[in-house]
């Protein structure tokens, strides 16, 4: 069997359905009801309108603070960071680059990965702390809303006493009194009758300014929805950028240090590679040209017709000339046998004569 108890609300028409607890707290709130009393209509619900008030407060203010565009701020600036190193890696040094050496240039690009790398350290800091401020806003959050619901219910308890007592004293109480006064003709009573009246009308207002109090609350929980949602997907994104984002730019910078040391590996091996080649090119040229001139020597003879024919033109010449030399001496010798034979003759000759 349900245990729920139903009432009509005054405000929607609707059949609104209570709890026995409800019910029970419907009752005590009724009945604690003065309308002849201006301070207990003045104060009815003023004590869940107050907290009501300062709830809606303090979800404002954490809606109004909530700063969340610094993550942007942040991931920007990382982006920024990485263009100036992909550039780094495309055309190192700037305009200069061109004059750079490649060990200044891989020193250079060296430099400005050790510089991303700690600034991805500190992104991926900050990203955590966003997160776990917004986690701990999330919980916040489902907090306001479970009590915005209890306000929300509070103040339709309110409402329901409120309107049951009006109702109530609108079909019984009103009528006994507008009915005495009749009957008595005693003005009195027919001013009870008018302050009734008034009564009910402001303990209506009353209602109705709880009712807006009420609106406030149902307004209330989207927005702290809302909110709520909106911090849910920003920790996913920044999760996706802890654990899938940050990872991959910290890949591919490793990767485009590593194609850097590849290119100067590259370039070392072009370099061995052309000094190789120079060798080998100049040791053949030089092997070419001491065989071309070992074997033009090789098949030499030891001495050469030329000189031999020389030689034997000097030799015959020497010869010739010995000959001559000689013949020339035989002739001055018997000249000169000649001429000491004169002499001697001439000699003995002038001994012999005597004066």
């Amino acid at each position: 069997m349900d245990t729920n108890e139903q009432l009509i609300s005054k405000e929607t028409s609707e059949t609104v359905v209570l709890t026995p607890e409800e019910k029970q707290t419907v009752e005590q709130y009724k009945a604690k009801i003065d309308l002849n009393n201006k301070s207990n209509i003045i104060q009815y619900g003023a004590a869940t309108q107050s907290r009501m008030v300062a709830f809606s407060e303090t979800v404002l203010t954490q809606i109004r603070n909530k700063d969340l565009g610094s993550v942007g701020e942040t991931l920007s600036g990382l982006v920024s960071d990485l263009k100036t190193f992909d550039k780094s890696i495309s055309k190192p040094g700037g305009f200069w680059g061109f004059l750079m050496s490649l060990k200044k240039k891989l020193i250079y690009i060296k430099s400005q990965y050790s510089r991303i790398e700690t600034n991805v350290v500190q992104v991926e800091r900050q990203l955590e702390r966003h997160y776990q401020t917004l986690l701990k806003d999330i919980h916040l959050f489902d907090r306001l809303y479970e009590q915005n619901e209890q306000y929300y219910r509070d103040i339709s308890l309110y409402i329901y006493a409120g309107e049951e007592k009006i109702k109530e004293t609108q079909d019984t109480v009103l009528p006994q009194l507008k009915a005495e006064a009749e009957q008595a003709d005693d003005p009195r009573l027919t001013q009870q009758c008018r302050d009734m009246e008034q009564q009910i009308n402001q303990f209506d207002k009353k209602l109705h300014d709880l009712k807006l109090s009420r609106m406030i609350s149902l307004q209330l929980a989207p927005q702290i929805r809302l909110v709520q949602n909106n911090s849910s997907m920003l920790m996913d994104k920044i999760q996706s950028s802890i654990v899938n984002t940050l990872p991959l730019w910290r890949n591919q910078m490793v990767l485009a240090l590593g194609l850097v040391h590849s290119q100067q590996a590259l370039e070392a091996q072009k370099a061995v590679n052309d000094a190789t080649n120079k060798m080998l090119q100049r040791n053949s040229e030089m092997l070419r040209s001491s065989s071309t001139k070992i074997a033009i020597e090789n098949e030499r003879s030891i001495v050469d017709i030329d000189t031999l024919k020389k030689v034997n033109t000097d030799l015959f010449a020497t010869i010739e000339d010995v000959l001559k030399i000689q013949e020339d001496g035989r002739q001055k010798r018997h000249a000169a046998e000649k001429e000491l034979l004169n002499v001697e003759n001439e000699f003995k000759t002038k001994l012999m004569i005597k004066p």
